[in-house]
């Protein structure tokens, strides 16, 4: 009995044991490791000595000494993935090789395409021998028109830097491929793809585009993302650490060149009344949840306070997709562009949580980052250290979706980045040199570890990019010598998405449209265990209409000013229901006298010159080109019941109609919003010829293109007082309702699709494959069309162009099962 007893004690110890850890291993279990894949054995690494940027070559062609950092592949924005690939920069080792690299790798195939550049690192100011990390190979493509393209941090070189003028035709580095190239089949992935310069390599000097040659001058921390309309920007910093600022612009798919830039923030704030300090930024300006954000710590030029390096967290959003306008701080406040003051965006000072006051003792650089998850939760991680009183503290700042207010804990381990992925946030790492995945859901502080792997390969660094509930982390293996192993190590997050599920495709949250126009309501729906019966749209939680076929969707033509709440319901065959998330779109009345919200050049009506910043004067100028950055740029800015017409040179302000000299117009150094009399305007449109007149509130005068060429405000009223504004931006913040489009679904298809037109009823439609040639042709007669597969479309990826009458080009992509 006493025998019998024992053994169902120990039966039921180790039947314990055994549930104990199968859910420990269900726990852990559901974070995968989907593949790993080896990418190259030469990957380049700075396996030398850390040395002085005057050092003399080692004479080894082994070691590879450096002036910064060790690594310089599977570094930066190297990594990024689109449809079934995933793309991949690199340089080749060792020392003596250092060739630029893409590796494209198809995860349904596991297939690699590897394309070498002829040109290589150049090292630190064109010094081959000192490696240099900042010198990374950032990559995005654009799914708009299949175009790749690459973007090498040169670490703000110049024409005069270095000072040898050894770089004075290569301190911008852009090369990027003709359409389509990204989904082309293996043995087309070829260097030819990509554009040459003029003397036959494929380094370009500038984008392509409009932009002045010297706003690609002293550029750094290249990165590229993507807003919901599919289209391709990137973001950099110009300046140095406490005078620099973030810049970006726009890839145009149907013109193929980029927007002229937009400026974050400002260099020399301290010019700005109120502004003691220049700044600079570290952080970063990307795309996350739906909408532009910023978020960066502060590097002043203040060296008299207790900050040896960073103060602050600093976050910021847009509402406008292009990020040239809506621009917010968390609580909502807006602001316009450039930011001059980042007091206005401050969220927490973690300065603050430590006890030093001295001068230079609070130490603030690493463990800084921030994301926001599909919820709405914003989270930001930073790092402060007390040097008087030897105290380090990890914050985690978190603001709830709904919330007012920040959370800031202590009770945080650190970290030196954070992701998102669904409604949750992630700490992705290497603990002893393999990857560890931890976990809290959004909106909260308890970090969990879901992912540890014990065994394998060790690495010493990475590059993580999450897309689609994925983790794609990009690895070099600890090993020696200046090449060493790249990998990488797919890992699926455990992302559940629900089988039946809603969401709104049309329009974009904080979008805004004018009263009268015709705005298209559209959601894509699914329910995987069944069929969907119908859609319904709410309006400011009132039901606006419905629609029971494939593509969901309802014209809504609003008539009063207002802020509209919008939501999609789904209806399953089964009557069950399902919420999408609600989104805002504003609708205001068109005011054609208000032209704030954009960057306009203003050209005469008469004479076609522009006019020009130079100093303190307002000259003409025969083109809209800069000579200076901003110099021909002009901003609208509304104070108090007028307008101040701001110049958007770094040095310069607003416009002012002088009395003395009389009808003398200065350009200022004073930044707008200023209600003194002599330097505010109304604007008058004239519907006739769509031209502006400027006028001035103290005297009735208008500004005035004279016939001696000076630029005046007089009382004359002819059309010399008269400009045409022309806009700077790529796109306005406003949209437009009526632009041509065709919807195709199912998408992907198997045996038939059906393409449906947006706004007219005949189109030519041209279907090719990926090789370029045309599988199909016809002449749609109505606003919809079937079209069966029959076994003319094969499995695989296809181009289609839909043209109207106008000669109107809508272009997409059929995946074809």
């Amino acid at each position: 009995m006493k025998k019998n007893t024992l053994s169902i004690r120990l039966l039921r110890k180790n039947l314990c044991l055994l549930l104990t850890l199968c859910f420990v291993q269900l726990q852990f279990g559901q974070v995968v490791l989907e593949n790993e894949v080896h990418i190259t054995d030469f990957g380049l690494h700075f396996n030398g000595s850390k040395v002085a940027n005057t050092s003399s070559d080692n004479g080894s062609t082994t070691t590879y000494d450096y002036v910064f950092g060790r690594n310089i592949s599977a570094h930066g924005d190297c990594i990024k993935t689109y449809g079934d690939y995933v793309f991949m920069t690199w340089y080749r080792g060792g020392k003596t090789d250092r060739h630029v690299m893409l590796t494209r790798y198809n995860t349904v195939t596991g297939t690699m395409a590897t394309i070498e550049f002829p040109h290589t690192h150049t090292g630190f100011q064109n010094k081959w021998w000192l490696g240099e990390s900042h010198n990374t190979i950032a990559v995005g493509v654009s799914p708009l028109d299949g175009t790749i393209h690459l973007l090498y941090d040169m670490h703000a070189y110049s024409a005069t830097r270095p000072s040898d003028g050894s770089l004075a035709n290569d301190y911008f580095r852009y090369s990027y491929s003709i359409a389509n190239t990204a989904t082309l089949p293996d043995v087309d992935f070829t260097l030819d793809k990509f554009v040459q310069n003029g003397s036959g390599g494929y380094k370009h000097l500038k984008l392509t585009g409009n932009e002045n040659q010297n706003e690609f001058d002293g550029l750094t921390y290249p990165s590229f993302f993507l807003n919901d309309a599919g289209e391709l920007l990137m973001n950099m910093r110009e300046g140095g650490h406490t005078n620099g600022k973030y810049k970006f612009t726009t890839y145009n798919a149907s013109t193929s060149t980029w927007s002229n830039f937009t400026d974050f923030n400002a260099l020399n704030a301290s010019s700005q009344p109120g502004i003691n300090y220049n700044w600079g930024l570290y952080g970063s300006l990307k795309y996350v949840n739906g909408k532009m954000r910023v978020g960066f710590q502060r590097r002043s030029a203040n060296s008299n306070d207790k900050y040896q390096l960073q103060n602050g967290v600093y976050y910021a959003y847009s509402d406008d997709q292009t990020g040239a306008s809506n621009w917010k701080n968390h609580q909502g406040q807006s602001f316009s562009l450039p930011l001059y003051d980042a007091d206005f965006i401050e969220v927490i000072e973690p300065g603050d949580y430590v006890q030093t006051t001295q001068t230079d003792q609070v130490y603030i650089v690493q463990g800084f980052d921030w994301t926001v998850t599909d919820n709405g939760d914003v989270h930001i991680i930073s790092r402060v250290r007390d040097l008087e009183f030897n105290v380090t503290k990890n914050l985690h700042t978190y603001k709830p979706a709904g919330a007012t207010d920040f959370i800031t804990s202590e009770n945080f381990s650190g970290a030196d980045a954070i992701y998102t992925a669904g409604d949750d946030v992630f700490i992705i790492s290497l603990s002893n040199g393999r990857v560890k995945v931890e976990k809290t859901e959004g909106g909260t502080n308890n970090f969990t570890t879901v992912y540890q792997a014990t065994t394998g390969k060790t690495f010493d660094h990475g590059r993580v990019h999450v897309n689609n509930g994925k983790l794609y982390y990009y690895l070099m293996e600890n090993a020696s010598g200046s090449a060493q192993p790249l990998y990488l190590q797919i890992i699926d997050l455990d992302i559940v998405q629900e089988p039946f599920r809603v969401s709104l495709t049309s329009p974009f949250d904080g979008e805004t449209y004018d009263i009268g126009e015709t705005i298209q309501i559209s959601a894509d729906a699914i329910d995987e265990n069944g069929s969907i019966s119908k859609v319904d749209f709410l309006v400011n939680g009132t039901l606006f209409g419905e629609d029971t076929t494939e593509p969901y969707t309802l014209d809504w033509t609003p008539t009063t000013e207002s802020a509209y709440d919008i939501q999609a319901v789904a209806y399953s065959a089964s009557n069950e229901t399902v919420n999408s998330a609600e989104i805002t779109v504003n609708i205001q009345v068109f005011d054609p006298n208000d032209l704030t919200g954009d960057i306009y050049r203003i050209k005469n009506f008469v004479t076609g010159k522009y006019l020009h910043s130079v100093g303190a004067d307002v000259v003409e100028a025969d083109d809209g080109t800069n000579v200076a950055p901003g110099d021909k740029e002009w901003e609208f800015v509304l104070a108090g019941a007028y307008y101040n017409i701001e110049s958007k040179r770094s040095d310069r302000g607003i416009l002012r109609s002088a009395g003395n000299p009389a009808n003398d117009i200065i350009n200022t150094g004073f930044a707008a919003p200023r209600e003194d009399s002599d330097k505010q305007f109304t604007v008058v449109y004239n519907s006739t010829d769509g031209t502006y007149q400027f006028e001035t509130r103290n005297g009735s005068n208008y500004i005035y293109h004279n016939a001696n060429g000076i630029i005046e405000h007089v009382g004359n009223t002819d059309d010399r007082s008269k400009w045409i504004v022309e806009s700077t931006t790529l796109s306005t913040p406003e949209v437009e309702a009526d632009v041509f489009s065709a919807k195709i679904f199912p998408n992907p298809a198997e045996d038939a699709f059906t393409i449906q037109l947006n706004s007219v009823n005949k189109a030519n439609v041209i279907i090719y494959n990926m090789l370029g040639k045309i599988v199909y042709q016809d002449t749609m007669d109505s606003d919809k069309i079937n079209i069966e597969n029959n076994g003319q479309f094969k499995s695989g990826l296809y181009l289609i162009k839909v043209v109207d009458d106008n000669q109107r080009v809508f272009h997409t992509k059929l995946m074809i099962r």
